[in-house]
């Protein structure tokens, strides 16, 4: 008998795979790539979630409206205006779905996060790339690729994997440039990890204008990854559309006490943004110094360029280094196949990174 057959397209898409969390035979695991945060979750966060268990039977709070208000005064903003979700990807994935369809485009740069084209297609749109200039999203290819189908522009600021970023200033004139109908999504997963002058999140954009929505993550610098909680900020129709298509009860209670905890917590979130600009630029001048190209991150990761093959190459340095526990991230599903993509970690795994590197250049 036929099987049922999914819409036209889906089977296209090539499924997101996440980064290594294993390596078969090794001592000890460094998981270096997923860009989680360094020290994991607030010991409040982890206490906070513990205290849920006995709540378990009970539904959670389907409008998140302690985290909301929380959110709102931690960030000046209007907690009417928040919608949170299962991580950011959840809101990203539903503006997609909420904003776009057959025959529709949605832009995006030449490296951005997978997600987007992913989730473009499988509403039927045409995920359209623009292209980039030295790793960096490129304002005016952006705008020489809108066309009137282009229904989103999604924007990941810092972006993943090449950890460059646009200033605010870059943004305000790739939104001035876009007309009134299309969405301009700045996606923020990394904002807490920023600390330059001319960089801004994009949540006084949102307050200006109706076509522009900031998402953010719990699953970062908070080191909530499991437990899925990102939110997004968006104009009061925007919101409305979002609150209509989430699920009623999206977010578990777990994720929303530890994300309450977790924000509360600023001296722990203090403590790891300064550890990972020290140990950032740390490890990008040890790995400058071995003779490899380290691109310019604000971020929690690096994006190093290794040779294309060879016992030096790209392919033999992630295997080498999964010897000896030391998981990193391939980025050739970006195009990027020369690159290995490495999280900020530990004082001590990133010493213990340099050393297996030097051992593996020099062998």
């Amino acid at each position: 008998m036929p099987a049922p057959e999914p819409r036209p397209g889906i089977l296209d898409i090539a499924p997101y795979v996440g980064g290594a969390s294993k390596a078969p035979g090794a001592a000890r695991i460094i998981k270096l790539s997923s860009n989680e945060g360094a020290f994991g979750p607030s010991p409040k966060a982890m206490a906070a979630f513990r205290a849920t268990a006995e709540t378990m039977h009970r539904y959670p709070d389907g409008h998140a409206d302690a985290l909301r208000e929380a959110l709102g005064a931690a960030h000046g903003l209007d907690p009417a205006r928040i919608v949170c979700g299962a991580g950011s990807d959840d809101l990203l994935i539903l503006l997609i779905r909420c904003y776009a369809g057959p025959g529709d485009e949605v832009l995006y740069n030449r490296h951005g996060f997978l997600i987007y084209p992913i989730s473009a297609q499988s509403v039927g749109a045409k995920p359209v790339a623009a292209p980039e200039r030295e790793l960096t999203a490129d304002v005016d290819a952006l705008l020489a690729a809108v066309t009137p189908r282009t229904k989103l522009v999604m924007l990941a600021n810092p972006n993943n994997p090449t950890g460059s970023y646009l200033s605010s200033q870059e943004i305000r004139r790739l939104h001035h440039g876009l007309p009134p109908e299309v969405l301009l999504v700045i996606d923020s997963a990394y904002a807490e990890y920023v600390v330059r002058n001319d960089y801004s999140a994009g949540a006084a954009m949102v307050t200006e204008f109706d076509n522009v929505v900031m998402t953010r993550t719990f699953s970062k610098i908070y080191g909530l990854a499991a437990l899925r909680l990102g939110w997004a900020y968006c104009s009061p129709p925007v919101a409305d559309v979002l609150n209509r298509v989430r699920g009623p009860f999206n977010v578990s209670t777990p994720a929303l006490q530890a994300g309450l905890a977790a924000l509360a917590d600023q001296e722990f979130i203090e403590s790891s943004r300064l550890h990972n600009e020290t140990w950032r630029n740390w490890l990008a001048g040890e790995l400058t110094g071995l003779g490899l190209h380290v691109e310019p991150s604000v971020a929690n990761f690096l994006l190093v360029k290794l040779a294309a093959n060879g016992k030096h190459g790209v392919d033999a340095a992630f295997d080498a280094l999964a010897k000896d526990g030391i998981l990193t991230r391939k980025v050739a599903s970006y195009g990027l196949p020369q690159h290995l993509r490495i999280t900020i970690g530990r004082e001590d795994e990133m010493r213990f990174l340099v050393d297996r590197f030097k051992a593996f250049l020099a062998a």
